[in-house]
C-alpha cells in the first residue's frame, strides 16, 4: 500500500489526457481543468483514452515528480463521475494501480470525523 501523509489528497482526472504531456502541461491541466493548485503537494492522476496508461503528477517542494505506468495487457478502471475530478484515498489508488475495479468494491463501516 502507498504510504502518504494524511494531508496529501489524491485526485483522479475524469477526462482522458494525452500521455505525451509533460510536467508543465499536466500542471496546467491541474490548475485549469481540475481547479486545483499543482504546487499543493497533492497527487494528480491522469489516464489516457484507452485506459492502459497512467501518469501521476506530484510537487515535492523542490520540483515536479512524474510517475508513469503502462499496462502490457488490460486496462485501468477509473471511477466515473460528473465532476472534473474524483477524490480517492491511498488504498483506493493502490487498488486501482493493481487493476482492481473500484465500482465493485465495498467499503465497510469505519469511523470518520
Amino acid at each position: 500500500m502507498l504510504s502518504l501523509p494524511p494531508t496529501v489528497r489524491i485526485y483522479l482526472s475524469s477526462e482522458p489526457a494525452d500521455m505525451r504531456r509533460s510536467f508543465d502541461s499536466l500542471a496546467a491541466m491541474v490548475r485549469d481543468g481540475l481547479g486545483e493548485d499543482p504546487l499543493s503537494g497533492h497527487l494528480f492522476v491522469f489516464r489516457n483514452r484507452r485506459e492502459d496508461r497512467v501518469k501521476i503528477l506530484w510537487w515535492d517542494r523542490s520540483g515536479f515528480a512524474l510517475w508513469y505506468k503502462r499496462l502490457e495487457q488490460g486496462t485501468f478502471h477509473f471511477p466515473s463521475g460528473e465532476a472534473a475530478r474524483v477524490r480517492v484515498n491511498a488504498a483506493e489508488l493502490a487498488l486501482l494501480l493493481e487493476g482492481m475495479d473500484l465500482r465493485g468494491a465495498r467499503r465497510r463501516k469505519r469511523f470518520h470525523r
